[in-house]
């Protein structure tokens, strides 16, 4: 299968370096995994051209990223990967981006482009955010990793679904926060905001990437069962 056939979180795994490509191009590898390079590209109006070549030139490196490392362990181990690299970091960066959140709204509430309605959306989003993962924890990944497949399949579809509303939270805080873009002459606090926000984002595609499209992928029967 050519590289324009694959799905986004086929090669957001296998690739090493794939997923800063998306980000750059703004392919969702995440909520939109399954949907093929072509297609990701002709929806948004990329050259695939450019797409593929900028891939290629990672697929031909030797060296590995966090993709291609998580791909390579076995259930217990990859969810255990997930609990302290994404779940434990989402409990530390929320609180803090409220908490800046809060004073730029306060500070700068009659700027043009001041963030109204972040903080709003950010605890909404540690809401949803909490509830999932302690959904995960408490019943989704012991099943997973006791090897209760067929038992898992229901739930895993279930934080599909919320995936997507993730998916759907994040881009209202793009939208909110103008695609995350500082005004010139930003204060410290709203830069670092902004920087907290962009890796948040980040984090989080890499998250549902790698429940998705590797983890969920092995439950669904689809890359060979557990390993």
């Amino acid at each position: 299968m050519s590289m324009a056939e694959q799905s986004l979180g086929q090669i957001a795994q296998d690739v090493p370096g794939a997923t800063a490509v998306f980000h750059k191009y703004g392919l969702d590898f995440c909520c939109g995994g399954k949907k093929s390079l072509v297609k990701a590209a002709s929806d948004k109006g990329l050259d695939i051209e450019a797409l593929i070549s900028d891939l290629s030139i990672l697929a031909q490196s030797a060296s590995s990223d966090e993709g291609s490392v998580t791909g390579e362990m076995d259930d217990q181990h990859l969810i255990e990967y997930i609990l302290t690299r994404f779940h434990d970091v989402h409990r530390e960066q929320l609180p803090e981006l409220i908490r800046l959140a809060n004073r730029v709204e306060l500070v700068h509430r009659d700027h043009p482009l001041c963030p109204a309605g972040l903080v709003a959306q950010l605890e909404k989003m540690q809401d949803a955010l909490e509830s999932h993962m302690q959904r995960e924890e408490q019943i989704l990944f012991p099943m997973i990793a006791r090897g209760l497949h067929p038992m898992a399949r229901q739930p895993v579809q279930v934080m599909r679904h919320e995936h997507d509303d993730h998916g759907d939270e994040l881009a209202k805080l793009e939208q909110i926060t103008h695609g995350i873009k500082l005004p010139e002459n930003a204060c410290n606090t709203w830069r670092a905001l902004y920087l907290g926000l962009q890796t948040l984002k980040e984090d989080l595609m890499q998250h549902i990437h790698l429940e998705n499209n590797v983890l969920f992928s092995r439950v669904d029967g689809q890359m060979g069962g557990a390993r």
